[in-house]
C-alpha cells in the first residue's frame, strides 16, 4: 500500500524534536511565563478565552461548482472540492464555498488560510467507501500513531484553518457502514463480518514494541475507523456553526495542534465511539456553545495512549469549555482513557447535561497502563437535570486497573456551583492503595436525588463545602 507522505517525509516530520521548529509553543509547553496572577485559577480561562480567537480569512470566494461540483447527491465531487480549495490556498486564502445542493465527495484535505465554508442549506454527504479514503495518512487511532485511511475532513501541519457556515457534514456511517468495524451486533456487525480487533491488537503491540510509526501501516482490510474531523499539528483553526451527524468514529479530533475554536457546532451521530470532540496532545483550545447528543463521550480530553503517548509526550493543556449543552453520552465532560502524555489546566463553566442515556456528568478515567497525569480541573455553574450514573467519576480502575507499572497522578479537582436533578450517585472515587487521588474541592454542590451511596476509596484532602445530597449535607470520608 502507499502512503500519502513518503517516507523521507515521515522522517522530517516524526518525532516531537522534528516537530519543534514549526509548533515550539505546543512541543515545548509554555513559550513564555504564565502571565495568570497565583491564587486565582479562573484567570487562567479568562486568558485561554482571550488568546483563543476566529483566524483571518481574506475576502475572496471560491464556489466549488465553478470547479465541476454538481450538489444533486450522486457526482462525485472529491476532485472539484480539492481544486477549489488548492485555487484558494494558491490565491493567499480565503473560503470556499459550498452552495446549497446535496455534494458528495471523498475526504477533504484543508490547506493553510482556507475556510471551508458550508451554507445554510447545503450538505456534504461523505463517500461510503473505504477505499476512498486511501492512501494512507499519518493520524491517530484511540491515541496511537499510525498511517491510515484519511479522516473525512483533515489538514497536517498547516495554519488558519476553517469549516464554518450553518449546513450539514454527514458522514454516512451506518449499521451497513463503517459502524460494524465495531464487531458489535448492536452496529450492524454480524458473525463472520470483517471487524477492528485483530488489527488494533498489532497496532496496539507495535507501539509497545516501539516499531516506527512509517511501519505502522494500515488501512484496506484492517477496519481501524478515522475520525471525521481532525486537524493534525496544525495552528489556528475554527471550526463553527456547522452540524455533524453519522461519523465512523470520533467526531472532532485536534491532534497535537494549538488555538482551536470550536464554535457554535451541532453534534448528532450516535455510532460506537462517536465522542463529541476529543482535543487530543493539543493546547489553547476553546469549545463554546456547542450542543452533543452523541453514542460515546461528549468531550473527551486526551493526550495519547500507553507507551506511544509516552513516546510522543505532548499533554493537552490550557483547554476552555463554556456554554455547551450535553444529551446523550458516556460521559459529558471526560478526561481520559488515551491520557499518557497528560492533562492540565482544563476549564469547565456555564454547561448544561441531562439525558438518561448520558451516564456521568465528569469523568476521569485511567489505570496503571495509562499513567499520565491529571492535574488542575476546575468546573463551575454546571447544571445537570439527570445523570444514569455517577455526576463525578474519578476511576483508577478503567479497564485494565492496578498493577502495570505506571501509576497515574491525579490532583486538584476544585467543582463548586453544581446542581443536579437525579443521578445514580453522587460520587465515585477510586484510587489505588499506593496511588491516592489527592486534592478534590467542591463547593456549593447540591446533588439533588441519588440512588446509590457514593463511593470514595483512597482519596487524600476530599474538602466539602455546603455539598448537599438528598436534600442532607454530605458527610464522606477518605478511605
Amino acid at each position: 500500500m502507499t502512503t500519502e507522505h513518503s517516507r523521507r517525509d515521515f522522517l522530517r516530520w516524526a518525532g516531537v524534536t522534528a516537530s519543534a521548529a514549526a509548533f515550539a509553543p505546543l512541543v515545548a509547553g509554555r513559550a513564555s511565563a504564565d502571565p495568570t496572577p497565583p491564587g486565582n485559577p479562573w484567570a487562567r480561562a479568562e486568558y485561554i478565552s482571550a488568546k483563543v480567537h476566529r483566524p483571518h480569512f481574506p475576502n475572496r470566494w471560491f464556489d466549488i461548482r465553478q470547479y465541476g461540483a454538481v450538489g444533486d447527491g450522486a457526482t462525485d465531487c472529491t476532485q472539484a472540492v480539492r481544486q477549489a480549495i488548492a485555487a484558494c490556498h494558491t490565491a493567499g486564502g480565503g473560503h470556499v464555498l459550498v452552495p446549497a445542493g446535496r455534494f458528495l465527495t471523498g475526504p477533504i484535505h484543508l490547506l493553510s488560510n482556507v475556510d471551508l465554508h458550508v451554507t445554510a442549506e447545503a450538505v456534504v454527504l461523505f463517500s461510503q467507501r473505504p477505499a476512498d479514503y486511501l492512501p494512507a495518512v499519518l493520524t491517530r487511532f484511540e491515541g496511537v500513531e499510525l498511517y491510515n485511511y484519511s479522516p473525512l475532513i483533515y489538514a497536517f501541519e498547516q495554519e488558519n484553518i476553517g469549516i464554518t457556515g450553518a449546513g450539514v457534514l454527514d458522514g454516512q456511517a451506518d449499521n451497513q457502514h463503517w459502524w460494524p468495524w465495531k464487531g458489535k451486533a448492536e452496529y450492524g456487525w454480524k458473525k463472520g463480518d470483517p471487524k477492528q480487533d485483530a488489527a488494533r491488537a498489532r497496532l496496539f503491540a507495535m507501539a509497545e514494541q516501539g516499531v516506527p510509526v512509517e511501519q505502522r501501516v494500515f488501512g484496506e482490510g484492517d477496519c481501524l475507523r478515522s475520525s471525521f474531523i481532525e486537524p493534525y499539528r496544525c495552528r489556528n483553526v475554527l471550526i463553527e456553526g456547522v452540524t455533524i451527524v453519522r461519523s465512523p468514529m470520533w467526531e472532532i479530533h485536534p491532534t497535537l495542534s494549538e488555538n482551536v475554536l470550536v464554535q457554535n457546532v451541532t453534534v448528532n451521530s450516535h455510532g460506537p465511539n462517536n465522542d463529541g470532540c476529543d482535543p487530543e496532545s493539543s493546547r489553547m483550545v476553546v469549545i463554546r456553545g456547542c450542543t452533543f447528543d452523541t453514542g460515546d463521550d461528549c468531550i473527551a480530553i486526551k493526550a495519547g495512549r500507553n507507551a506511544d503517548g509516552r513516546r510522543v509526550n505532548v499533554p493537552s493543556e490550557d483547554i476552555l469549555i463554556e456554554d455547551c449543552l450535553m444529551r446523550d453520552g458516556h460521559g459529558g465532560v471526560t478526561i481520559g482513557s488515551e491520557m499518557s502524555g497528560g492533562v492540565r489546566n482544563v476549564f469547565a463553566r456555564n454547561c448544561e447535561m441531562s439525558s438518561p442515556n448520558l451516564d456521568i456528568a465528569l469523568r476521569f478515567k485511567t489505570n496503571s497502563v495509562r499513567g499520565g497525569f491529571i492535574t488542575d480541573v476546575y468546573a463551575r455553574d454546571i447544571r445537570i437535570g439527570e445523570v444514569a450514573g455517577a455526576v463525578i467519576d474519578v476511576n483508577f480502575f478503567y479497564e485494565e486497573g492496578p498493577g502495570y507499572g505506571f501509576n497515574p497522578v491525579v490532583r486538584n479537582i476544585d467543582v463548586r456551583d453544581l446542581t443536579v436533578g437525579q443521578a445514580g450517585r453522587a460520587l465515585n472515587l477510586r484510587g489505588y492503595a499506593d496511588d491516592h487521588i489527592t486534592n478534590v474541592t467542591l463547593t456549593n454542590v447540591d446533588f439533588g436525588t441519588t440512588g446509590k451511596p457514593g463511593v470514595v476509596e483512597y482519596v487524600d484532602n476530599l474538602v466539602l463545602r455546603n455539598v448537599v445530597e438528598n436534600g442532607q449535607p454530605l458527610v464522606l470520608a477518605s478511605a
